[in-house]
């Protein structure tokens, strides 16, 4: 794996503000109900949205830096056999490197920050 990748959640805006208020975002009820929060690779991002997200507007995208994160992130066999990040236990929101708002394009695909290097493989 790569030194500290950035690694990407998605949220919805009012839970990324709840989190601000408290110190720690404990994640969607999705990610109560397995357990962990649910994070992917730049390189999983998109197709992430599409298959969990896809059409749903307010979202705000979490860029993460996963060195923050110590022993409770794990990386773990998922869809199709690849690795994905997932967190056991709150994500302090001063590891969050930035929050960006994701828009719908008129097709229902969310449209992703021009400048995050959506390619990169961290595993």
């Amino acid at each position: 794996m790569v030194d500290a990748p950035i690694i990407y959640h998605m949220c919805t805006r009012a839970e990324w503000q709840a989190a601000q208020v408290a110190g720690v975002y404990e994640g969607s009820s999705q990610d109560a109900a397995d357990g962990f929060i649910h994070f992917s690779a730049a390189d999983q991002v998109v197709a992430s949205a599409a298959k969990h997200r896809a059409g749903q507007d307010g979202l705000v995208l979490l860029s993460v830096d996963a060195g923050a994160l110590g022993e409770a992130l794990k990386w773990e066999e998922s869809r199709g056999g690849a690795l994905f990040p997932h967190l056991y236990g709150p994500l302090p929101v001063d590891a969050v490197a930035r929050a960006d708002d994701l828009s719908l394009a008129p097709d229902g695909r969310h449209v992703f920050p021009a400048d995050i290097d959506l390619d990169a493989v961290a595993v």
